[in-house]
């Protein structure tokens, strides 16, 4: 019986990759850039049925949007290394936000690149990920730098965030903040310049998304984790 052949110079394997995102249509569109470049053996579109797929089959890298219906990517990132660490992430995501730049690469991404990126520079970018490098879109790069200035010389190198803030949209943190300084919903609209319909919509999908039911279990929450 004969041995599989081995791969030829200059061709190895193609690295085993599982895409997270809410879109079906832009998955697909991702697989077909990849091409046979890589072999892409799973397809996820939430927080919870992805870290399900990745922990039963293992990819190299994990293609993933930062932004799902049941919460942040970084949600995702921090479930699967806890138990899987040589699982590595790559942040694909339509956002170029510094916060959500940030919070993706503090969880343990080893890259985020946007969805403006070509498929060919896709393909490189899985591979270095894969093959342990860390990869930024040019303008990204400089996000992470001058956030990881900022840390105190003898703090950790990567400091732990709270899964269940990153759930949270930037103006949902806002409205979070000036809920627990005690602000009313008419004095918060006026803050951030937005109407008081709009900041009761913040402020339900931020009781739904942290599983709370009162403002004033809101405020606690918010106090304990020193927000305002």
């Amino acid at each position: 019986m004969t041995s599989p052949a081995a791969p030829a110079p200059g061709h190895a394997r193609p690295p085993r990759v599982v895409i997270v995102d809410d879109h079906g249509l832009f998955r697909s569109g991702v697989r077909s850039e990849l091409g046979d470049q890589v072999e892409v053996i799973g397809e996820a579109d939430d927080v919870q049925p992805a870290i399900a797929l990745i922990s039963a089959c293992l990819p190299e890298v994990v293609l993933l949007d930062v932004h799902l219906p049941g919460g942040g990517g970084q949600a995702v990132v921090t479930a699967v290394r806890a138990s899987q660490p040589q699982v590595r992430f790559l942040a694909l995501s339509a956002s170029d936000a510094p916060e959500d730049v940030i919070a993706v690469i503090r969880a343990g991404a080893r890259g985020y690149v946007t969805k403006t990126i070509s498929g060919p520079d896709l393909v490189d970018a899985v591979r270095r990920v894969a093959g342990g490098d860390t990869v930024f879109s040019p303008r990204l790069a400089g996000f992470v730098l001058d956030a990881f200035a900022a840390l105190p010389a003898d703090g950790p190198g990567v400091p732990s965030l709270d899964p269940e803030l990153d759930q949270l949209s930037p103006r949902e943190r806002e409205v979070l903040r000036l809920i627990a300084r005690g602000y009313t919903y008419k004095e918060i609209a006026r803050e951030l310049f937005i109407s008081v319909k709009t900041v009761e919509s913040h402020v339900s999908s931020v009781l739904r998304k942290l599983q709370l039911s009162t403002r004033h279990q809101l405020t606690r929450w918010a106090t304990e984790r020193r927000l305002a």
